[in-house]
């Protein structure tokens, strides 16, 4: 299953505009996000860590180690996203075991590539 269907159910959407910041380096992390349209830019300062469309989530970290934002998100494009806080990814992770294990291998894919030298 690919776990942006999960979120297809949602109340909670966003819209946020080309070059709207969605959350800054240093803000609170309450919530993770999952795209349903558009593109988002992870970047630290001037560096793009990764640019992400449609069926991606980000923002994850926030709701497993309670520290501030690492990096900024940035719309690219006008942007509809459903914002997940603590209470509903827990029961997510509950509902469907596997949801967890995609978050983690998204997480772990993002660290190799920044980490391990383009050969």
């Amino acid at each position: 299953m690919a776990f942006i269907n999960l979120f297809l159910d949602s109340k909670e959407f966003f819209t946020f505009e080309a070059g709207q910041v969605i959350f800054e380096r240093g803000d609170p992390s309450d919530f993770m996000y999952g795209i349903m349209d558009g593109v988002v830019e992870i970047r630290v300062g001037d560096h793009v860590l990764e640019t992400l469309t449609g069926g991606h989530v980000f923002g994850e970290l926030a709701l497993l180690d309670d520290e501030p934002r690492s990096a900024t998100a940035l719309a690219k494009t006008e942007c509809r996203v459903v914002q997940v806080g603590a209470p509903g990814f827990h029961e997510m992770i509950a509902l469907y075991p596997e949801f967890a294990l995609d978050v983690m291998r998204t997480m772990a894919n993002r660290l190799r590539r920044q980490t391990i030298p383009k050969q």
